[in-house]
């Protein structure tokens, strides 16, 4: 009888243990290089997610990825070898975060990715099921300028992108959509993220005569080929990607953006939303916590990304706690299948029904169209 008091407290004692092990949330974001103008507002938000979720220490490890895909792999290796991260959040590009899905799912870590893409969670397959988004797809966001297109009568249109996976995926949803919707393509140029001159490239697109053109780039690269259309004379419609929703974007393109249209996350106009809107409350929220700590006029929608995945996580986690400890296997497929059953979260960009098909979640709700007026973001209604 004594053996077994003392086999049961020793059991208790453990219990105990593992009960208030801490929670440990990998980060790697693009800090530095290209895509700072993204990833820098993401490392922001990560300071002011909470520090315990469900009475357990969260622990978040931020590592900076420099914009370089192989960083970024290397970074989800150490953040799983040394630092024994139950999540992976990150990373800020496209690029990055698909060279992360095979080191997710191999060491079964959830991995939750800030970047656009489709491709990082479609098709679901077995390396997918570990991986997770909460930037809008590239699709959704298309389908907004099609539609914003269709409204402005266009007929034409010439498209330069990133010579990488963010400028093919936008690219590839574009061009899909507009054909259905029978807009003609009469052009496609792409150049390199680091790259001083596009002039070349925009003197082609000026020959085909279009109506308008779209940039599917990003951060303050995006630029580039808007101030050189302006320069060169164009005066049709210019259409950016998701990726320039930043204060960083309108200081370097100036007065060059001035009426530039552009799909983005509500957090944007956050103020400027309908009452009805399901997450303006969430969005207004998050807003003033980062305008707060960073000044005002800083918020974008990239640290917005950031500011959902905490959320998803706090929304989840408890219910992993209850299935396992911290720290192991156990854990980390608990939240995984947890993030997987996410229903009816509203976030700041949105309202999340995650599936087992689905690992973004996010419907067109999450996804407004913005006008570039007098140096800031207009709701284009």
């Amino acid at each position: 009888m004594k053996g077994r008091f003392i086999v049961a407290g020793i059991a208790a004692c453990l219990c105990a243990s593992l009960a208030t092990a801490d929670i440990n949330v990998g980060v790697t974001v693009s800090a530095t290089g290209p895509a700072a103008s993204l990833g820098i507002p993401e490392k922001n938000t990560i300071a002011l997610l909470p520090p315990t979720i469900a009475g357990q220490k969260v622990n978040y490890i931020v590592l900076d990825d420099a914009s370089d895909t192989t960083t970024a792999v290397k970074n989800a290796r150490k953040l799983i070898a040394e630092n024994k991260v139950d999540l992976l959040i990150g990373s800020t590009t496209t690029p990055n975060s698909l060279a992360m899905i095979d080191v997710a799912a191999e060491s079964e870590t959830p991995m939750i990715s800030m970047a656009a893409a489709a491709r990082i969670v479609e098709p679901m397959d077995e390396k997918r099921a570990w991986v997770f988004k909460v930037a809008q797809n590239d699709a959704q966001m298309v389908l907004a300028i099609i539609e914003n297109m269709t409204n402005a009568n266009v007929r034409s249109v010439a498209f330069m992108g990133f010579a990488d996976a963010y400028g093919e995926g936008w690219w590839n949803e574009f061009a899909r959509i507009a054909e259905a919707r029978k807009i003609r393509i009469v052009g496609n140029e792409r150049y390199q993220r680091n790259d001083t001159s596009v002039t070349g490239q925009v003197l082609k697109l000026l020959a085909a005569k279009p109506d308008a053109i779209l940039i599917g780039a990003a951060g303050t690269p995006a630029a580039l080929p808007q101030k050189t259309l302006r320069e060169r004379g164009f005066k049709g419609l210019i259409y950016q990607s998701s990726g320039v929703a930043n204060s960083d974007f309108l200081r370097v393109c100036g007065k060059d953006c001035e009426a530039a249209l552009l799909p983005a996350g509500p957090v944007l106009v956050a103020a400027q939303l309908p009452d009805s809107a399901p997450n303006k409350k969430i969005a207004l929220d998050y807003v003033g916590r980062y305008e707060a700590a960073y000044g005002k006029g800083s918020v974008s929608t990239f640290g917005a990304h950031a500011w959902d995945a905490g959320l998803l996580v706090a929304a989840t986690a408890p219910q992993a706690l209850k299935k396992a400890a911290p720290g192991t296997r156990e854990f980390r497929k608990a939240l995984r299948d947890a993030l997987e059953g996410v229903k009816n979260l509203t976030v700041s960009h949105g309202v999340i029904n995650m599936s087992a098909q689905d690992h973004l979640g996010f419907d067109q709700r999450a996804r407004v169209m913005v006008r570039v007026e007098n140096a800031g973001w207009k709701l284009a209604r």
